[in-house]
């Protein structure tokens, strides 16, 4: 089956409106889908149910932790939630202060780009990523390509890279679980230490992507294993962000034996 629990609108660093998002999953078929936006929940506001699909309220919330981000995924919580709101908050105005400083360690080395520019490749109240800085940089010629402006620009050790500095993975867990949602533990394929997929299902973890586009299919087993093992259930997802770059479609391929408890977990949420 295809099912789609992690893709990005305009509304964090996607190019696609919420509307035209949805319009690219019936297309292709995608079922069950969440729009699971960088830490906004802001493309709720402007979908609305469909009869063709399943629509499962998701977040993407950044996290930092030893020295590295992790990415908390979650469903099915109350939009309302005010710890919820709270944390997103906090997250975005750390991301605001973290573009100002790539953006002016780039004008160091002679790349004369503004925050203004960065700011026009977003929505206007879309919290700010490093992909609007690179799509900022091809716009004005820097570099070809959104991937080049991470390799030689905007990477780790890199003159235009900053750390990130948000929440833990730990508090994103319990504000997603005391916003009546189920974490999940996004892309684990690119965590630096896959020893933290332990350590946070001892903390609340409940589910863990299993299914996303650059996991191999070893990985995808291990994954599985690794899962089960630990009492997770299994989630996929394309991680959409532009038709450009990436895997560039939406949907996943799952086995629904393998989604049903998901589905189940979050239908009784």
């Amino acid at each position: 089956m295809l099912v789609d629990f992690h893709c990005h609108t305009r509304e964090s660093d996607g190019s696609l409106t919420p509307a035209e998002l949805v319009e690219a999953m019936r297309a292709r078929g995608v079922g069950v889908f969440s729009v699971t936006d960088h830490d906004t929940l802001a493309a709720y506001a402007t979908i609305a149910d469909v009869a063709w699909a399943r629509i499962v309220v998701g977040i993407e919330i950044n996290t930092t932790y030893r020295g590295g981000e992790v990415h908390v995924l979650g469903y099915g919580m109350q939009l309302d939630d005010g710890p919820l709101r709270a944390m997103l908050e906090r997250n975005c105005r750390a991301r605001g202060q973290r573009i100002a400083k790539i953006v002016a360690q780039l004008n160091r080395v002679g790349i004369d780009l503004s925050l203004e520019q960065v700011r026009a490749e977003a929505a206007p109240q879309a919290p700010l990523g490093r992909p609007h800085v690179a799509k900022a940089l091809v716009r004005n010629a820097y570099v070809p390509t959104i991937d080049g402006a991470f390799r030689s620009l905007l990477s780790r050790d890199r003159p235009g890279y900053v750390p990130s500095v948000h929440a833990t993975p730990q508090e994103a867990i319990d504000v997603i679980a005391g916003a009546g949602g189920i974490p999940v533990l996004a892309h684990p394929g690119r965590l630096r230490d896959e020893d933290v997929i332990d350590e946070l299902a001892d903390a609340g973890l409940l589910g863990l992507e299993v299914f996303y586009p650059t996991h191999t299919l070893a990985q995808v087993e291990r994954f599985r294993e690794r899962a089960r093992g630990l009492g997770l259930v299994l989630t996929g997802g394309s991680d959409f962000h532009d038709a450009r770059y990436g895997a560039g479609v939406v949907g996943v391929e799952a086995e629904p034996d393998d989604i049903a408890p998901f589905l189940d977990m979050v239908s009784s949420a």
